[in-house]
């Protein structure tokens, strides 16, 4: 599944940008709130928009504090999947199932230093693991690679049946790295300079997609 990342496209024409990867699987919505993370980018207001501006199911990732406060939120704005950070939060198991009651997928995300270990009991909870692949805050980093045995770890945890989950990664994913990640176990792509700063993103996105199809299938 490719999921093409709102932080790279033109924040003035966000409904052309979605319409510009209708062939996408979901739309990622970065929301960072210079707390958390350094950067700023949008919030609650603008998802409602864009949700009325596109079919595309919205991948809601919620680099903000207090993400028990304000996740289900995002939720009960039509999000299809809600992912907030361990690091941030205060009780992720009641906040994954504010979500869910909401009619959300939930989503729990971990930076690149955080290691997963701790938290696969929890994640019997959730329906997405976001392994971050670069340090959350800003799009155009380069891919870490290093971070790929979570992903692995995530893979033989829903392969031996343990977890139930999609396995996703973000940053700095584009066609040369996503072939190292989807042979990991990673199933979920988030895409934001390789897809929006392409001459015609849609064409992006089946790239990708058939790259990453071609490292499963080794």
């Amino acid at each position: 599944m490719i999921a093409p990342s709102i932080l790279s496209a033109d924040f003035a024409h966000l409904a052309d940008e979605a319409d510009a990867v209708a062939n996408a699987d979901w739309l990622h919505v970065d929301v960072m709130d210079a707390h958390f993370v350094p950067n700023l980018t949008l919030g609650l207001p603008v998802v409602q928009s864009l949700r009325k501006a596109t079919d595309l199911p919205l991948d809601c990732h919620l680099m903000i504090d207090d993400p028990d406060r304000w996740a289900p939120g995002y939720a009960e704005a039509g999000a299809a999947n809600v992912t907030f950070h361990v690091e941030a939060a205060s009780d992720v198991v009641r906040t994954a199932r504010a979500i869910r009651a909401a009619g959300a997928l939930a989503g729990l995300s971990v930076k690149p230093n955080t290691p997963l270990e701790p938290y696969l009991e929890v994640l019997r909870e959730f329906d997405t693991l976001l392994v971050m692949t670069v340090e959350p805050g800003f799009g155009g980093q380069q891919f870490m690679a290093e971070v790929l045995p979570k992903v692995r770890l995530a893979r033989d945890q829903v392969s031996a049946g343990h977890l139930r989950l999609f396995v996703e990664v973000d940053g700095g994913v584009d066609e040369d790295t996503i072939e190292a990640a989807a042979e990991a176990g990673a199933d979920v792509f988030v895409a934001g300079s390789a897809v929006y700063g392409a001459g015609d993103p849609g064409r992006a996105v089946e790239a990708l997609r058939a790259r990453a199809r071609a490292a499963m299938s080794r």
